[in-house]
C-alpha cells in the first residue's frame, strides 16, 4: 500500500485549508459538548462527600494537579500520533481529565454560591467571545505567533509553582493571579491558532483541536473564577 503524504497546512490549496480548519473547529466544538455532557454526568453520579473532599483537601488537590500534568503530556502525545484512533484516544483522555479537574469548581459555582447558572452562562459567553476574537486576530493578521511560546512556557511553570505553593500553604492567589492567567490563556490561543496555520500538517486536525480545547478550558477556568469571586 502506498504511503500517504500529508502537506503542511500553509502549503496546501485553499480547498485543503478550508477542510482542515472545518475539521479542527468541528472537533473543538464536539470536545466542548462532550465536556459538558461528561461534567453533567459527574455532577450527578459523584457523591457530594467526595466532591467536598476534593475541595477541602490540599493533598488531594496536589495529587489531582500532578495527575493532570502527567496525563496531559500523555494525551498530547496520543493526539499527534500518526494513528487516528490513538489521536482520538488522546483527545478523549484529555476531555475526561478536564472534567475531573473542573468538577469541584463547577459544583461550588452551581450549588454553593449565588446565581450559579447565570455565572456559568456569563463565563461561557465571555470565554467564547474572547476565543472568537483572538482566533479572528490570528487569521486576519496572518502572523506567526511562535515567539509567544517561550513566554507561555515560562508563565505556565511559574503559575504551576504558585498553584502548588498556594495549595501547600493554604493561601489564596487572588484576583490578579486569575487576571494574569486569562492573559496567559489568551496568548496560548493566539499561539495555538498560529500553529494551526503554520506548523500542522493537514491530517493533524485532532491534535490541533486538543491544543485549542486545552487553551479554551484554561481561559474558561479563570474567567469563571473571576466571576464567581465577585458573588
Amino acid at each position: 500500500m502506498a504511503e500517504l503524504f500529508y502537506s503542511m497546512v500553509h502549503e496546501s490549496t485553499n480547498e485543503e485549508k478550508a477542510i482542515f480548519y472545518k475539521k479542527t473547529y468541528l472537533h473543538v466544538a464536539l470536545s466542548l459538548l462532550t465536556f459538558i455532557a461528561v461534567e453533567s454526568s459527574l455532577i450527578k453520579i459523584v457523591p457530594e462527600e467526595l466532591i467536598m473532599g476534593m475541595m477541602g483537601s490540599r493533598m488531594v488537590w496536589l495529587f489531582i494537579i500532578g495527575g493532570f500534568w502527567l496525563l496531559s503530556i500523555v494525551a498530547n502525545k496520543f493526539a499527534i500520533s500518526a494513528d487516528r484512533n490513538t489521536q482520538y484516544a488522546g483527545l478523549g483522555l484529555y476531555i475526561l481529565i478536564e472534567s475531573i479537574i473542573f468538577l469541584p469548581m463547577i459544583y461550588m459555582v452551581m450549588y454553593l454560591s449565588g446565581g450559579g447558572a447565570e455565572v456559568m452562562m456569563e463565563a461561557g459567553l465571555i470565554t467564547l467571545f474572547l476565543f472568537g476574537g483572538l482566533t479572528a486576530v490570528a487569521f486576519l493578521v496572518k502572523k506567526d505567533f511562535s515567539f509567544l511560546r517561550t513566554g507561555i512556557m515560562v508563565g505556565g511553570f511559574i503559575a504551576l509553582g504558585l498553584i502548588v505553593v498556594g495549595a501547600i500553604f493554604g493561601f489564596n492567589l487572588g484576583l490578579w493571579f486569575s487576571v494574569g492567567m486569562v492573559v496567559l490563556a489568551g496568548a496560548s490561543i493566539l499561539y495555538q491558532t498560529s500553529q494551526i496555520i503554520y506548523k500542522y500538517t493537514n491530517d493533524q486536525y485532532v491534535g490541533a483541536a486538543l491544543e485549542l480545547f486545552a487553551s479554551i478550558m484554561l481561559l474558561f477556568w479563570y474567567v469563571l473564577r473571576i466571576l464567581s469571586s465577585r458573588r
